[in-house]
């Protein structure tokens, strides 16, 4: 694999972040990287690397969103995690919105219409 330019916006010349272990948005653990679920590592410029954040947040928020309308259990289902990710769209968007050219990772159309579709629903207490 070649890791000399950044596998989101082809920028090369410039140091690669790659992703592994960690926490998605609502605290869970996650292995991007483990040998059972990827064999391929992805490379990322700084930007892209805080873009790439920026998406996964947004991934986990959806996620959780689906499981809530659908009447699964959901971290939206509590007061906090609710307020949070409300709270987190609403830097996703301004980040994005405040960039110079659109992200390749994520559109902050998706973002916007997310945080839309959360405000119709009814924030638990």
């Amino acid at each position: 694999m070649n890791t000399e330019f950044c596998q989101a916006c082809g920028v090369s010349g410039s140091p690669l972040v790659k992703f592994s272990l960690g926490k998605d948005f609502f605290g869970r653990p996650y292995d991007r990287l483990s040998p059972a679920s990827d064999q391929h590592p992805q490379w990322y410029c700084a930007s892209c690397s805080m873009h790439k954040n920026l998406q996964r947040d947004f991934r986990d928020i959806r996620a959780e969103y689906d499981k809530l309308v659908s009447g699964q259990g959901s971290e939206l289902a509590k007061a906090d995690g609710f307020l949070r990710a409300s709270v987190r769209l609403r830097e996703i968007f301004t980040i994005l919105d405040a960039e110079s050219s659109p992200s390749p990772l994520l559109a902050k159309q998706e973002v916007l219409l997310l945080m839309e579709r959360l405000n119709t629903v009814t924030m638990p207490v």
